[in-house]
């Protein structure tokens, strides 16, 4: 019966200790259980059934391959799990294995994070007790940081990753308390943390073993806040003017910053946006960053085989984009590959075009769309394309609007197609492209029946011509399917069909047609006398 253990262990992912409804569930149904209330148990690989003993006897049943398609005739709300199915399944998993066993090791997880939490807080007032406010001093700041780190997330022994996230928090709220009072300073102590906290966490999770999917469900969240937090503090930062004695802490900064490029082998595109957030913020001089894009393009040169080079080469296109020396970027563009560049591209075509840098902005979305359908190929399920089509039409937008290059916009929702459908069919019919309109319907395969009737009416007015071929393919289609309703709605196309001729005055073209059509259909009878009920023949 592995198929009940299988069975156990998917219910141990549905159901989060943490979450108080699945924890009140598993104890309801256990005591249930518990208390003898399941009879009658019968289970095969197709079910498990059994009735289970309430407030009123009740049939439940279990599906162990499929979850979804269990039941029970207790009157529970909404489609999830009920406590008589949670008992039926501990009365069944009984018969070959510990159920205490199971219980124990699904609530693990919210153990961890109780024993943490209480442990984690003791440490960190013996951590501010130990150091107490610090100084304005950059390698104390950082030793800080890491010494904290170190000591709450670092030395325990803890076994769920979804504790990192929980020890974490506590982590940070430590960080506040020895934060400098005078708000110039504790932008910068924040900025600081906040990179050095994300590289630290970075390889925690490469030390850790966690794979990118683990890491992304567990604690991949807190990288993005990181990068929020970033942008947030820079924004504010540039709102004040910094004191002299900022340049020291700066500098130091600086080269915190290039060690994201390298300080682990996965987190590219966090590693990469929290780079490039920095150097367009903070790190502003021209002379700083020519220096690092000399170092960036050394690095490359002594790049390891195993080591991903991707982010130096990301970091060395934006500091190009940054010193204004375009032709070096766009060469770097063209070597990469559409999947490693087309991401990025967006930000840098946005923030072009924020400048109204135009010029500049115009050479790039030229590239980014030759390289979109590339791009489209390689990202898999239909939301994420849909998703990402969407955003990269919104980020060449200003760009096509402030200088009316309509063609590069609908050149891109031609590589974008069928994802882009919804915009290029409003493009075409706002300007009153009808005919290439009707192209689109035919080529993304859109029945006839599903077009908008306001949108047919006024094609039907101004251009009947472009609904012909629509509805030749869409009465071929139904005809092509062989059953009576089929053939009812093709008589609807043709008259339809009919219809149009007469108005174009093309009577004749309609008789032939007719006429071969019905040569063509003699041995299905059925459509034939749907014609004849419709009046065609």
């Amino acid at each position: 019966m592995e198929y009940v253990r299988e069975l156990g262990d998917e219910l141990k992912q549905l159901l989060n200790p943490n979450v108080p409804e699945d924890a009140r569930l598993v104890q309801k149904g256990l005591m249930l259980y518990r208390q003898g209330m399941v009879s009658q148990l019968q289970i095969s690989e197709a079910e498990i059934s059994a009735t289970v003993q309430d407030v009123i006897p009740v049939k439940t049943v279990l599906d162990p391959l499929i979850l979804a398609l269990g039941d029970c005739s207790c009157p529970k709300e909404g489609l999830g799990l009920c406590r008589h199915q949670l008992a039926v399944f501990f009365a069944a998993y009984a018969q070959v294995g510990s159920v205490a066993d199971w219980v124990t090791e699904w609530r693990e997880p919210f153990r961890q994070k109780q024993a943490v939490t209480a442990w984690g807080l003791q440490k960190a007032k013996d951590l501010v007790k130990a150091n107490g406010k610090l100084k304005p001093d950059y390698k104390r700041w950082v030793d800080s940081f890491e010494t904290s780190f170190d000591a709450l997330l670092a030395s325990k022994n803890y076994t769920s990753p979804f504790v990192v996230s929980e020890l974490y928090g506590i982590y940070r709220r430590r960080l506040k308390v020895s934060a400098p009072v005078e708000q110039e300073w504790r932008l910068l102590y924040e900025l600081v943390a906040t990179v050095v906290s994300f590289r630290k966490l970075a390889l925690l999770s490469e030390q850790l073993g966690h794979s990118e999917d683990v890491m992304r469900r567990a604690y991949g969240h807190l990288f993005e806040i990181l990068i929020d937090d970033a942008d947030d503090l820079i924004e504010n930062m540039g709102m004040q003017t910094l004191p002299f004695d900022f340049d020291e802490f700066v500098m130091a900064l600086k080269e915190e910053t290039f060690g994201l490029l390298t300080v682990v082998q996965g987190l590219e595109q966090q590693r990469i946006a929290l780079y490039r957030l920095l150097w367009s913020g903070l790190f502003r001089k021209t002379a700083w960053r020519e220096a690092e894009l000399e170092k960036v393009r050394e690095r490359l040169k002594s790049i390891a085989e195993e080591e991903n080079p991707h982010p130096l080469i990301m970091a060395a296109i934006h500091l190009c984009i940054l010193l204004g020396d375009d032709e070096k970027a766009l060469k770097m563009i063209d070597l990469t590959a559409d999947e490693g560049i087309v991401p990025y591209l967006i930000f840098w075509i946005g923030a072009l075009s924020e400048q109204k840098a135009w010029r500049r902005a115009g050479q790039l979305v030229d590239v980014f769309v030759k390289k979109l359908k590339g791009y489209l190929d390689g990202v898999s399920g239909h939301h994420s394309r849909a998703g990402f089509v969407k955003r990269a039409l919104s980020v060449i937008t200003p760009y096509v609007a402030e200088n009316n290059r309509v063609d590069v916009y609908e050149q891109a929702l031609l590589y974008c197609l069928p994802y882009s459908y919804p915009e290029y069919e409003y493009m075409l019919f706002e300007r009153g492209m009808y005919d290439r309109w009707g192209e689109l319907q035919a080529v993304v395969g859109m029945e006839f029946q599903d077009l908008p009737k306001d949108r047919v009416k006024i094609v039907e007015k101004e251009q009947p011509v472009v609904l012909l071929g629509l509805l030749h393919q869409a009465a071929q289609r139904e005809i092509d399917q062989k059953n009576r309703a089929s053939y009812r709605m093709a008589v609807r196309h043709l008259k339809k069909l009919r219809t149009l001729y007469k108005k174009l005055k093309r009577v004749d073209d309609w008789d032939y047609f007719l006429e071969q059509l019905l040569e063509r259909t003699k041995r299905l009878r059925a459509f034939h006398e749907e014609c004849q009920r419709g009046k065609l023949i």
